[in-house]
């Protein structure tokens, strides 16, 4: 490494990767904040603002504004996940597995963007928006596997619960994931569609809602059975974990009852869209806390001959 570069300590590279997080959360609030404001179409085509201009006019007005001001955040997003990845080039020693997850959070802030984009030239398709709101979740998944990453020592990873309660684990996360997917397909049959000529997607939001709210039902009871079956077997991180996502699933859930039976408004939807990050965050939280990396066992040593063993004794 050039003499020069001063080597990135792990607590610097760390609190990068915990603003990365929460950049990435921040993102997803203030493009649901562009949804909620109607202004999803404030500046109507991509990467233009219009035809004519890459930034909004004062012919825009506060959509314009709104939507522009989001797209500027995307390279702040952006330039935060740069700044993690050459963070962990100037880190010494090298760490296994870090450029790999700090690469792929910076190439899904892109990606991601892209995906914005496609939703304003398809007039804001609830399909193409819901896969948007998707990629966020996939980058903060990213970003969160790298901050518990750097925190861990390089040895073999070993679980720490018995393995049905690891596929437990895995069960409860894929339930999660697709009550994220399904919560999208109600956010694109109801209101708040981010434009008011915008399409719906066709399904009836009654219909949809209660296929979503029976995902979480189910969820919360398989995370109630996390919490006995970790207890139980006296796995004390996993059992705290369990418990803070469990807390964060019942609030998360009656946001979303209020939000439902108060006709959608667009506050408790922004305050939603603020939980499902939480959710999704809890519920990783919960599978690292079952297993753990173990530190690298050191190489041992070739035995070389001392001198007085090397050479003999005169007689």
């Amino acid at each position: 490494m050039n003499r020069y570069v001063r080597p990135v300590s792990g607590t610097l590279l760390r609190r990068l990767a915990l603003t990365s997080i929460i950049a990435n959360v921040g993102i997803v609030v203030t493009g649901g904040a562009v949804r909620l404001t109607a202004s999803g179409l404030g500046c109507p085509t991509w990467p233009r603002c219009t035809d004519d201009s890459y930034v909004t006019t004062p012919e825009m007005g506060v959509y314009g504004v709104i939507e522009f001001g989001n797209r500027m955040l995307t390279f702040a997003v952006g330039l935060i996940a740069l700044a993690t990845v050459l963070a962990v080039l100037a880190h010494r020693p090298r760490r296994p597995g870090l450029l790999a997850l700090s690469v792929a959070v910076f190439l899904g802030i892109p990606a991601q963007a892209v995906i914005g984009g496609i939703t304003v030239l398809t007039n804001l398709n609830p399909w193409v928006v819901g896969l948007h709101f998707l990629a966020s979740m996939a980058v903060i998944a990213a970003a969160y596997a790298l901050w518990r990453r750097i925190a861990e020592p390089d040895g073999p990873t070993v679980a720490v619960v018995p393995t049905p309660l690891r596929a437990l684990a895995r069960v409860t996360t894929g339930v999660v994931v697709a009550v994220l997917v399904v919560g999208t397909w109600v956010t694109g049959s109801g209101p708040h569609a981010g434009d008011h000529g915008a399409a719906r997607n066709g399904l009836d939001p009654e219909t949809i809602s209660q296929v979503h709210a029976d995902g979480v039902f189910l969820l919360i009871g398989l995370s109630v059975a996390l919490i006995f079956a970790f207890r139980a077997v006296g796995a004390q991180r996993a059992f705290r974990a369990a418990i803070v996502l469990i807390a964060v699933e019942l609030g998360q859930g009656l946001i979303g009852f209020v939000q439902y039976f108060t006709h959608v408004p667009a506050f408790l939807v922004g305050t939603h869209m603020l939980g499902s990050c939480l959710v999704l965050l809890a519920t990783l939280s919960v599978q690292w806390s079952t297993r753990e990396r173990r530190p690298v066992a050191p190489t041992p040593r070739t035995a070389t001959p001392t001198d007085a063993e090397a050479v003999p004794a005169p007689a």
